[in-house]
C-alpha cells in the first residue's frame, strides 16, 4: 500500500467527518431553537398550511377586482363558517348516537367474552373476571395521575385555541400581503442570496401548496366514498368517520390505516362481524383506488418522493414529535427535496451544446 495515498485518504475522511459533524451540530442547534420557539413556530406553520389551502380562492377574487384586504377578509370569514359547519357535523351526530354506540360497545364486549369462552381459547369467566379486576385495580392506582392528565388536557385545549386564533390572524395577513413578501425579501438580502433565497422560497411555496391541495382533494374523495359505504351499511357516526378520513389523508399511509381501523372497529361493535368485513373491503378498495388512480391523477407525482421515503418520513416524524410530527413529516421532506434539487442545479456542471466535445473545445482554443 502507498503510504502517501493512505495519508491522503485518512485526511479526506477526517475532513469529511468533521464537516458532517458540524452539519449535525448545526441541525441539532436549529431543532433546539425551533423547540424553544415552538409557541410561535407552530401557529406560523398552521397559518402557512391554511394559506396554501385558501390562496386559490383569494387569488381568484383579487384577479376579479377585489382589494387585497377585502378578498382576504371574505376568504377568512368563509373559512371560519366552513370550519364551524364541520365541527357541528361532528358534534351533533356524536351527541345523538353516543347512547347507541355505548350499548354497542357493551354488546360487543359480551360477544368477545362468549367467543373467548369457546374453542379454541376456552377461557373461563373466572379468568376473564380476574383480568378485569386487575385492570380496575391498576386504574384505581393511577387515579392520582388522572388529575394531572385532566389538567394537562385543559391546558392543551387552551393552547390549541390560542394557536388557532394566531393561525387565523396569520392566515389573513398572508392572504392580504403574501405577494409582497418575495420582493421585500430580495431587497433585504445581499449579493447572490437575493436571488437564491427568493427562488427557493417560491419553489417551496409551490410544492407546499401542491401537497396541501392534492391531499385535500384525495381526502375528500376518500371521505365521500367511504362515508357512502358506511351510510349504505347503516353504520353509526358516518359523518364523524368521514371527517376523520378526510383529516387523516394529510398523514400519508399511516393516517389511512388509522381511519380505516376506527371505521372497522365501530362497524364491528355496532353492526357485527359481517358488516365490519364489508367495511374493511370497502376501505381496501378505496385505498387501492387512491394509491393507483386518485393520487397519481391529482398530485401528478408533484412532490417527487418515493413511497418508501414518505413512509420513513412519517414514521420518523411521529417518533420525534407525535401527531404533529406525522402531519409535518411529508411537507418537510418535500421542502428538503426542493432545497436539495436547487443546490444540485447550482453545483452541477453546465450542459454542453449538442455536438460539442472536448476535442472541439481544444481545437477552438488553439485556433
Amino acid at each position: 500500500m502507498s503510504s502517501t495515498k493512505v495519508r491522503a485518504a485518512l485526511r479526506t475522511s477526517a475532513r469529511v467527518g468533521v464537516e458532517l459533524l458540524l452539519i449535525f451540530v448545526l441541525l441539532a442547534v436549529t431543532l433546539w431553537l425551533l423547540g424553544r420557539m415552538w409557541s410561535v413556530v407552530w401557529p406560523l406553520v398552521v397559518g402557512l398550511l391554511l394559506t396554501t389551502l385558501t390562496w386559490p380562492l383569494t387569488r381568484f377574487l383579487r384577479r376579479h377586482g377585489w382589494k387585497p384586504a377585502l378578498a382576504a377578509s371574505a376568504v377568512t370569514v368563509l373559512f371560519l363558517l366552513v370550519a364551524a359547519g364541520v365541527v357541528a357535523l361532528i358534534a351533533v351526530p356524536v351527541a345523538s348516537q353516543s347512547g347507541e354506540l355505548t350499548d354497542g360497545v357493551v354488546e360487543g364486549i359480551q360477544k368477545l367474552r362468549e367467543w373467548a369462552a369457546g374453542p379454541p381459547l376456552n377461557i373461563g369467566d373466572a379468568q376473564i373476571n380476574k383480568a378485569f379486576d386487575s385492570a380496575v385495580a391498576r386504574a384505581q392506582e393511577g387515579i392520582g395521575s388522572m388529575v394531572g392528565v385532566v389538567v394537562t388536557g385543559v391546558s392543551t385545549v387552551v393552547n390549541g385555541l390560542v394557536t388557532a386564533v394566531l393561525a387565523l390572524f396569520l392566515m389573513f395577513f398572508f392572504l392580504k400581503d403574501g405577494p409582497r413578501f418575495l420582493p421585500w425579501l430580495a431587497r433585504q438580502l445581499p449579493g447572490r442570496l437575493a436571488t437564491d433565497v427568493p427562488t427557493v422560497a417560491a419553489r417551496s411555496w409551490d410544492t407546499l401548496g401542491a401537497f396541501v391541495r392534492s391531499q385535500a382533494a384525495v381526502g375528500l374523495l376518500d371521505a365521500v366514498l367511504i362515508g357512502l359505504g358506511l351510510w349504505i351499511l347503516k353504520v353509526p357516526l358516518v359523518l364523524p368517520l368521514a371527517v376523520l378520513t378526510f383529516v387523516s389523508a394529510f398523514v400519508p399511509i399511516i393516517g389511512a390505516l388509522f381511519a380505516g381501523f376506527v371505521a372497522v372497529l365501530i362497524a364491528l361493535v355496532s353492526n357485527g362481524l359481517t358488516d365490519a368485513l364489508i367495511v374493511l373491503a370497502i376501505i381496501v378498495v378505496v385505498q387501492q383506488l387512491e394509491g393507483n388512480v386518485f393520487q397519481p391523477m391529482i398530485q401528478s407525482r408533484g412532490l417527487g418522493l418515493h413511497a418508501a421515503v414518505v413512509l420513513l418520513a412519517v414514521t420518523l416524524g411521529g417518533s420525534l414529535a407525535g401527531i404533529v410530527g406525522s402531519l409535518l413529516a411529508v411537507p418537510i421532506a418535500a421542502l428538503i427535496a426542493v432545497v436539495w434539487n436547487y443546490v444540485r442545479e447550482q453545483l452541477g456542471e453546465p450542459p454542453q451544446e449538442p455536438g460539442t466535445d472536448e476535442s472541439d473545445m481544444s481545437t477552438a482554443v488553439a485556433s
